[in-house]
């Protein structure tokens, strides 16, 4: 069934699969929760909580290049299962918080936890993937994480629909399994090895800073990054308060991407065969491009006709994630140095939450300007995020070559797990 949808053989790597499957269900199931859980369990206001919120996930940023440094030290594995731990610890406690400060802490210790599982995960996925193939395994892994997501989200339906204290500790509960059972399949999984300490302690992250290439592809990811905030930021907000759409929509725009991704990310991969890499990430662009393009007509049109033109745009919208993100994962992961891989992807990771940090300020402050600022924003973005991109190829040698979606032979980096 997975190699009919374009996906990789599991086969040795199963355990691996079902610890980042029942993640990615955990994730799912608290996403729609994540501010409306403290707001009907707490006593805190909304400003209260966006202000507490947002000052635990950016006290977490500066740590993200020292959980890059601990990939190094101890291996990818290890450090993703702390981050495990961590999360179902702290997911475990949310029942007992009610002031700022315990959900200021609760919320950036599980933060920690999140941030170790992402910057571990690509290298560990590197560490399984041989080279040749690795669109393969980062699209696999993108499309199991918005499986996961889907599922999850119309679990945590039922407890939206009940509304009851009880049903919204039994989703953050149920979360917090997740990441325990994460944890102990985990313990399956043969780690890949690690690097010498004296090679990791001899350079870091000033090998980052010198890298021309790498810095201007964490650029092009931060850029990416942006973009797809507009789905879960702009989108939203555009679609209630300034078109005026059924509250359904946002809701079906979230299916569509879902569902598209864990169905059709194989298949769009296997479609790259023969293609070099940084053209499939232009071609990307104007996929993103054309859906903001599209999601600024729709202010032009009726309701009904506007919700039609919102949807087609976010098939469209869908597949530049489809198209970019697997070749940008492998670009990360293989760009930077086996011994320093972990360093390296950091940085990678930082470019997200700093995307994260950055773009609700910005997006909001661009839709209460109106439909033409809120979507000239991430249009302005794509063409810088194209000439960057035009640039990769002549810093970044790698850029330029094909995507195989055949194992290369065995190499050292392809350790099996």
């Amino acid at each position: 069934m997975l190699s009919r949808l374009g996906f990789p053989a599991v086969g040795r790597h199963r355990a691996f699969v079902s610890a980042l499957a029942i993640d990615a269900l955990g994730g799912g199931i608290w996403m729609p929760l994540s501010l409306l859980y403290f707001l009907r369990q707490t006593d805190l206001t909304l400003v209260e909580l966006g202000l507490v919120m947002t000052v635990a996930n950016l006290a977490i940023t500066p740590l993200v290049p020292l959980v890059g440094r601990l990939v190094d030290r101890l291996g990818p594995k290890s450090v993703m299962q702390v981050g495990n731990l961590l999360q179902g610890a702290m997911f475990a406690l949310y029942p007992l918080v009610g002031s700022m400060v315990t959900v200021g802490l609760v919320v950036g210790l599980s933060t920690l936890g999140r941030t170790m599982f992402w910057g571990s995960n690509g290298p560990l996925v590197t560490q399984i993937a041989p080279p040749g193939e690795r669109e393969v395994w980062f699209g696999f892994v993108q499309a199991l994480r918005n499986a996961g997501y889907g599922v999850g989200g119309l679990l945590a339906s039922v407890a939206l629909t009940v509304g009851t204290g009880p049903a919204y500790d039994a989703v953050v509960l149920a979360n917090a399994a997740s990441y325990f059972v994460a944890f102990a399949l985990m313990t399956g999984v043969e780690s890949g090895g690690r690097p010498e300490r004296a090679e990791v302690r001899r350079s870091g992250f000033v090998v980052v800073a010198r890298d021309r290439g790498y810095r201007l592809l964490v650029l092009v990811i931060f850029l990416y990054a942006l973009t797809e905030m507009t789905l879960n930021v702009t989108m939203p907000v555009y679609f209630a308060d300034l078109l005026g759409l059924p509250g359904w929509v946002p809701g079906v725009v979230f299916v569509i991407n879902t569902v598209m991704i864990g169905l059709g990310q194989g298949l769009v991969v296997r479609s790259m065969t023969g293609a070099i890499r940084s053209r499939v990430v232009l071609v990307a662009i104007c996929f993103t491009a054309s859906s903001f393009v599209m999601m600024l007509a729709a202010d032009a049109f009726s309701v009904a006709l506007a919700t039609a033109v919102v949807l087609v745009a976010a098939v469209v919208y869908t597949v530049g994630e489809m198209v970019a993100g697997p070749v940008l994962g492998a670009l990360s992961a293989e760009a930077a140095p086996d011994e320093h891989r972990g360093t390296y992807m950091s940085v990678v990771q930082l470019g997200w939450n700093l995307s994260s940090a950055v773009a609700p300020l910005a997006y909001a402050s661009l839709l209460d300007l109106g439909a033409v600022a809120a979507w000239s924003g991430p249009l302005v973005l794509c063409a810088v995020w194209a000439a960057c991109v035009v640039r990769l190829p002549h810093v970044l040698p790698r850029a330029s070559t094909r995507v195989t979606n055949a194992a290369e032979e065995p190499s050292p980096e392809s350790t099996p797990v």
